[in-house]
């Protein structure tokens, strides 16, 4: 109410605090993690140990002149080295390796400078190439390497992203146009959204000089943002514009706003935030790094919504309907206060047969849910993350069949006292030029003045198969101990293989704490907020319902392939090794923006002495249109990302989006109010010995008083001071 009082106070700081973080982020700059901090485990280790001792690796790359018959490659192969050294950006060229059938040779040449940067150099040599095998019509030329793929990734994230950004927004608005009826109510959360997001990608960018961050992160604050703010705006608006319907004077109307939807949004933004802390248990720098950016973009908008939103509703008032669309705005007449006519012709079937609505119910979740028991998680390599059909996963397919190993070998880190002692000499030596039964040898590189060497060991196999990892199995339980025994040297085991193991194993290990956390505080958030273990307990099993749901669906589109064609995807056999972690805690987190708005307002009609099933009736009715709102928009943003080229991001959207239309429909309108019809008196039972938890004012102004509180004569500086009046 202060915002509403200091309108020009609240808008202009905001908007200043909005520029300011912004500027300031953009001056800053993003540092990205590391290798060492992205990864876990023994990879992590030999990653720390080679950015300790400042040991870039130029980036590599791989090029290979295939032909139809043996040696037919020779002259595009002389052809193209001497035009990817003109560029003047890579190394020495090392002579052509030719196949075991003479029909491929692989061109292996390093770019100059850091590795970080060689994708944004690696341009000309790309253009060498491509003018190589145009020249060549008779040879096929396929290139991968650091530099390239990098390159290739990057511009693949900016387009994607791009086109994400710029189709969410307008979906937004589009369906609150549907909503509300009028321009400048649908323009209002997403303008609210947007500044929030700008906001929050500026503090990100000055606190990622201390935790550092994964590229992804932006566009999944940027996910979250859009969905929780333009939500926290809905219900505010939906409860204002309701109450105005119901006669109330403006004041009055963004008083009960506040008091209701108002404290409905701090709570379920803490217990967002909350749900997000969860993953600094995880043990990984990737969530970590997920759970600050998500935290901040959720308080800047819970911020926004209870400082800015209402000073814009009083500066606006009844112009919030300005720019009404013909046919939509459907504004309720002066006195009325009922929506959700259609909620309210399903919620009735519901409310007489509650127990058979539950269980059917149930019965669907858990038959959604059931392909989630053969989940399979990996980290994907290129071809599952890029399609089989994606330019950059030919070339890696076409070089790994041909040369074995080549792409992605396992890379072993030795770090000791004396790296030029008589044993660790010995012990590189048995590996310099052995195999792994791949058909490639093994190549060792000292860096004696650092004490340092590394040895890459080609493995079998594809890089992500079984043969890939039972070599790497032996390579790290075997071979090395047997080699290095003795010698006091410290041996670790890294590269693409070795760090999706690595990860994958701390994920099962995190995921654990990161569960009973969150479940466990969101109890006693809801505990504190309706004082009931039974509202607490049920909003935990009605969360863990739609997220194994979502599970279940995952699975059986990108894991089993059912209906993927026509969603555009492919089947791929797992799920991205990070997304049930990250799906879990999002879910959590978002599933309670619905629940606690219901919930409220269920509680708010009990307040004014409505029995449970009436309660119950009114409170679903008059959140329908607005969780139905909040509930399109957020399976709008999320099916967009679930359009774009990379895997992990598809599944993050589909997920998100089955989990969240579950979540408004059937698990709110249907499980919530059959389970709670059953249960009846039991929802506001506290616990003893809690009879010390604060109450809660849940209600606004009850229906019997709406002339005195609102009505024609009422006074606006009254209504200010006056408390929100509540029976039992």
């Amino acid at each position: 109410m202060w915002s509403a009082h200091h309108r020009k106070t609240a808008v202009i700081g905001w908007l200043l605090f909005v520029v300011l973080a912004a500027a300031l982020g953009g001056a800053s700059g993003l540092v990205e993690m590391s290798d060492s901090e992205s990864g876990a485990g023994d990879s992590a280790k030999a990653e720390k140990i080679l950015d300790d001792a400042g040991i870039d690796e130029p980036a590599g790359e791989l090029v290979m002149v295939s032909s139809r018959a043996a040696g037919g490659w020779r002259t595009a192969a002389g052809d193209l080295t001497e035009a990817v050294r003109g560029t003047g950006e890579t190394g020495p060229i090392a002579p052509p390796l030719a196949s075991e059938d003479g029909k491929d040779a692989l061109i292996r040449f390093e770019m100059k400078g850091d590795s970080k940067t060689a994708p944004d150099r690696v341009q000309p040599v790309l253009d060498a190439v491509r003018d190589t095998g145009d020249a060549h019509r008779d040879v096929r030329i396929y290139q991968f390497g650091e530099a390239s793929s990098g390159k290739w990734l990057n511009d693949l994230l900016a387009d994607d992203f791009r086109r994400a950004e710029f189709t969410a927004v307008p979906l937004a608005l589009g369906i609150l146009l549907v909503a509300f009826g009028a321009v400048v109510a649908a323009l209002l959360p997403v303008g609210l959204a947007l500044t929030a997001c700008m906001a929050a990608f500026g503090l990100l960018s000055l606190a990622s000089h201390q935790l550092h961050l994964f590229q992804t992160t932006y566009s999944v604050m940027f996910l979250m943002g859009l969905a929780v703010g333009v939500d926290y705006c809905l219900f505010y608006l939906r409860r204002e514009r309701d109450e105005r319907a119901a006669g109330r004077d403006a004041e009055t109307a963004l008083r009960i706003a506040a008091a209701t939807s108002g404290r409905a949004v701090l709570v379920s933004g803490v217990t967002v935030m909350v749900a997000m802390a969860g993953m600094f248990l995880s043990g990984l720098m990737l969530f970590k790094g997920f759970a600050l950016a998500t935290i901040m973009v959720v308080f800047i908008a819970m911020l926004g919504s209870v400082t800015v939103l209402p000073a814009l509703l009083a500066w606006l008032g009844d112009r919030i309907d300005a720019g009404r669309v013909p046919f939509l705005n459907r504004r309720k007449k002066k006195g009325t206060h009922e929506s959700g006519a259609l909620a309210g012709a399903l919620l009735g079937p519901v409310l007489a047969r509650p127990k058979l609505f539950a269980v059917a119910s149930v019965a669907v979740l858990v038959a959604l849910a059931a392909p989630a028991l053969g989940m399979k998680t990996e980290s994907l390599g290129m071809e599952k993350q890029f399609g089989s059909e994606a330019s950059l996963t030919v070339a890696y397919r076409n070089i790994t069949e041909a040369f074995p190993g080549g792409p992605a070998p396992a890379r072993v880190v030795v770090k000791a006292d004396d790296i030029g002692s008589e044993g660790i000499r010995k012990a590189l030596a048995e590996f310099e030029g052995t195999g792994s039964g791949s058909g490639g040898a093994a190549s060792v590189t000292v860096h004696a003045e650092r004490n340092v060497a590394e040895i890459e060991v080609p493995l079998p196999g594809n890089g992500s198969d079984e043969r890939s990892k039972a070599a790497l199995s032996e390579l790290r339980d075997k071979r090395l101990p047997a080699a290095f025994a003795g010698t006091g040297a410290e041996v670790h085991v890294t590269g693409d293989l070795a760090g999706s193991v690595d990860f994958n194993d701390q994920l099962k290990r995190g995921i654990v704490p990161v569960f009973a956390f969150i479940t466990a505080v969101t109890f006693l958030l809801m505990l504190f907020c309706f004082r009931s273990y039974v509202i607490a307990l049920t909003s935990i099993l009605l969360n863990l319902l739609s997220v194994v749901a979502a599970y279940g669906v995952m699975v059986a589109v990108f894991q089993h392939g059912w209906g993927a064609e026509l969603l555009g995807t492919e089947k791929v056999g797992a799920i991205e090794s990070w997304m049930p972690l990250f799906v879990l805690v999002v879910l959590f987190g978002l599933s309670m923006d619905y629940h606690v708005f219901v919930v409220s307002r269920i509680r708010e009609a009990r307040d004014r002495g409505l029995d449970t099933p009436s309660a119950i009736r009114q409170g679903i009715r008059r959140t329908a249109g607005a969780v139905t709102g909040a509930a399109a928009i957020m399976v709008a943003v999320f099916a967009v990302f679930g359009t774009l080229s990379m895997q992990d991001m598809q599944q993050m959207g589909v997920g998100l989006a089955v989990a969240v239309l579950l979540d408004a429909t059937l698990v709110r309108m249907v499980l919530l109010p059959s389970v709670m019809t059953l249960l009846g008196e039991r929802n506001w039972r506290t616990p003893k010995g809690l009879g010390w938890l604060p109450a809660l004012e849940h209600g606004g102004v009850p229906e019997d008083t709406e002339g005195a509180a609102g009505g024609a004569g009422a006074s606006p500086l009254g209504a200010r001071h006056a408390a929100p009046a509540r029976t039992r």
